[in-house]
């Protein structure tokens, strides 16, 4: 070979190497067919739910049995998201409010890439973070949002890269408790509740240019914490769900924000988000620490003449910041102090109420037949979801924790302050 040759081939050698795609902007290593049930792509996973049929995921476990465990910057409240091989999650730093976003491969947990945003520092009042609100996700974009009296920030970043791609200024939230309501996606929409103090807004803008679709201004009387969700009622269109204080219950069509039906019940303010089962809306309120109304709702139908109604009212030992999660008819209620009740969700008959101990911010979520919710102390309690109470399993986290279990791809992430742990994968042995 001529030296000219040789040199010819360097030089193409390099520039292949330069041109070559980094970590970052590789696509993903496989497509979702590989996997099952890949994307957990918003707060409590499809429609906010809170569930899944993974068969991998076991009952009880030890620290030996994760398949990864890594650290996170700052201090985090929020849920991770996934789409496919990647899992996105936020943190925050406590002492100047700067805000962590991460993508980590779900293999072995190691960082894909990070951004991080230096935001103002405010009052944040008691037992939260400036990290509370969950991400949302698509196919190529990770969504994130985060609030103070001056601003709230919505934007959209490459979900390869992590480069921004867009971002918005939707207005102040004036909150004594910081900010945790989650974006959600409605086919080309990223859709975020903006109730406060000052007042209140629902916005959709347009996930590709962040161009604000609708507003539509609410008569909220306090923050509302809640993530929306959308529901197909039978024989209706699709409608936007969402619960405060001020507005109650309100339907709105996702497309054009216009609103469908409303029932103004609740008295206190609302953080735990609204769930949809048996064809019913449950949500409730509170003050205190404590859950002081829960109602389960019918949603209206206006093209069918149907108006909306409260089925009934459920009492007791009532979640304020704990979203409900149900299995077939079955309603399961996980109050802040560690009471649990299961309900009949065609009648509202209390099957069983149990306590479990411990204080909870977290959801729970259901996989398969059970139950699984952290408690502040960071304990996993894992129960039957079944009308006869049985506690299966409790397995300590070793540090505090705000967060809600997800389940994507087999797999069950568990968020503390400041870890990300990864477990499952296989089918679980027999005996646990």
């Amino acid at each position: 070979m001529t030296y000219a040759c040789r040199c010819l081939l360097s030089l193409l050698f390099l520039t292949a190497l330069a041109c070559a795609p980094t970590e970052a902007d590789r696509p993903d290593p496989a497509t979702e067919a590989d996997l099952p049930d890949p994307a957990w792509t918003r707060f409590r996973g499809e429609h906010g739910a809170g569930a899944s049929e993974a068969a991998s995921i076991p009952t009880q476990w030890t620290s030996d049995d994760y398949t990864w465990r890594v650290p996170l910057p700052g201090v985090g409240h929020s849920s991770p998201v996934v789409w496919n091989h990647r899992i996105y999650v936020t943190s925050a730093v406590q002492e100047d409010a700067t805000r962590h976003v991460l993508c980590l491969d779900t293999a072995d947990g190691r960082t894909v890439w990070q951004r991080s945003f230096p935001t103002a520092t405010f009052d944040l009042g008691h037992a939260t973070a400036y990290d509370a609100s969950s991400p949302a996700v698509d196919e190529d974009r990770v969504y994130v949002v985060w609030a103070n009296p001056n601003e709230c920030i919505l934007l959209a970043l490459d979900r390869h890269t992590g480069e921004t791609l867009w971002q918005r200024d939707l207005g102040p939230i004036d909150s004594e408790h910081g900010f945790g309501a989650s974006p959600i996606l409605f086919e080309d929409l990223v859709i975020q509740l903006g109730d406060n103090k000052a007042g209140g807004w629902i916005a959709a803008l347009e996930r590709t240019t962040g161009q604000v679709r609708w507003r539509a201004e609410r008569d909220a009387v306090n923050t509302a914490f809640c993530t929306p969700l959308v529901h197909q009622p039978e024989g209706g269109r699709p409608q936007l769900i969402t619960t405060g204080w001020g507005p109650g219950f309100t339907g709105y069509d996702p497309g054009s924000g216009r609103r469908l039906w409303q029932l103004p019940v609740f008295d206190f303010r609302c953080v735990g988000s609204p769930l949809a089962a048996g064809g019913l809306i449950f949500a409730s309120s509170g003050r205190g620490g404590a859950g002081r109304q829960m109602f389960a709702v019918r949603p209206g139908v206006p093209e069918k003449g149907i108006d909306a109604e409260v089925v009934y009212e459920i009492s007791g030992s009532l979640p304020y910041v704990p979203t409900p999660v149900a299995y077939g008819d079955l309603l399961f209620l996980w109050n802040d102090l560690g009471v649990v009740q299961c309900v009949d969700i065609p009648t509202g008959q209390v099957y069983w109420r149990e306590r479990v101990g411990g204080r909870y911010f977290g959801s729970p979520v259901r996989v398969q037949d059970r139950l699984y919710c952290i408690s502040r102390e960071g304990k996993v309690v894992v129960l039957a979801a079944a009308k006869e109470y049985h506690l299966l399993a409790e397995i300590d986290l070793e540090e505090p924790s705000h967060s809600t279990p997800v389940v994507a791809g087999g797999m069950m992430y568990l968020r503390t302050f400041s870890h990300l742990m990864a477990l499952g994968g296989q089918e679980p042995a027999a005996v646990r």
